[in-house]
């Protein structure tokens, strides 16, 4: 498929396997340095199938995907071509799930995308931004009817960890660019945010009316607690809050029983 910007992108669609799915799909967003047939991707797939319809794709930088990863800001056009393939197939309710990068990519698409009966400036306060990532709306049925945001960080530039500290160095400076691009099969792009894009914190306050659910590990290397405590602050009554015990980071973490609690949770939304 083809987001916005021309950027093309892999993605894949797996059928239902159980006897409830159709209506309603669900399109999965990996984390940096994911990409569809990763393990960790491939067995959320398998457990949200279950359930419904999914769709997988690579973000831009990523797998067979075109394009430089820009680590979360223009990847938002990737997930809004994936939502909008996934209703031409059919899907009249599309739920976004993302880890990670892709649950911070989740957060914004559900703020700029905005669904049809919601009133003007709902879902895209930021301006600024939408006119810049994709007009609110401009690409039809881009829009998700839920989200759910996994190991998602609060704020952007956060080096408080290790791993964060380590991720940086990766996205900022040339050889570690040759290490994504080697080592992890990512291609960064080299250029800095110009303007910065919306904070992950921001957008949670922007999801509603769509239904949100936020799950974070209290054992994330990554990103730790204030982060879903912040993201859950910020969207009020709109916004589930699972904190799992034991849970480590993203995709990678996600054992069966919890990928199983999300699609059921998606199935009840």
């Amino acid at each position: 498929m083809r987001a916005d910007d021309g950027t093309w992108i892999e993605a894949v669609y797996d059928p239902c396997t159980g006897d409830d799915g159709g209506e309603t799909a669900i399109v999965v967003a990996h984390g940096f340095t994911g990409s569809v047939d990763r393990p960790a991707v491939r067995r959320a797939v398998r457990a949200f199938s279950r359930y419904a319809p999914v769709v997988t794709f690579s973000f831009r930088g990523h797998g067979r995907s075109g394009g430089f990863s820009t680590v979360g800001d223009r990847e938002v056009l990737d997930l809004a071509a994936a939502v909008a393939w996934a209703r031409s197939l059919g899907h009249r309710r599309v739920v976004t799930v993302g880890f990670s990068m892709g649950g911070s990519v989740v957060l914004r698409h559900g703020a700029l995308y905005a669904s049809p009966g919601a009133a003007d400036g709902d879902g895209g306060a930021d301006r600024d931004v939408a006119e810049r990532v994709g007009r609110v709306g401009a690409r039809s049925g881009a829009h998700a009817d839920a989200v759910v945001s996994v190991s998602a960080p609060a704020r952007w530039y956060y080096r408080g960890t290790a791993p964060m500290r380590r991720l940086h160095w990766m996205v900022t400076r040339p050889a570690g660019r040759l290490v994504g691009r080697y080592g992890f099969r990512t291609r960064i792009h080299r250029e800095a945010w110009d303007p910065v894009p919306l904070s992950p914190v921001a957008a949670a306050a922007l999801v509603a009316p769509a239904p949100l659910l936020i799950v974070h590990g209290d054992r994330d290397p990554y990103f730790p607690l204030d982060h879903p405590r912040m993201l859950a602050a910020a969207a009020g009554d709109a916004a589930e809050l699972w904190l799992e015990r034991g849970m480590g980071h993203a995709e990678n973490a996600a054992d069966e029983s919890l990928l199983t609690r999300i699609a059921d949770w998606v199935a009840r939304r």
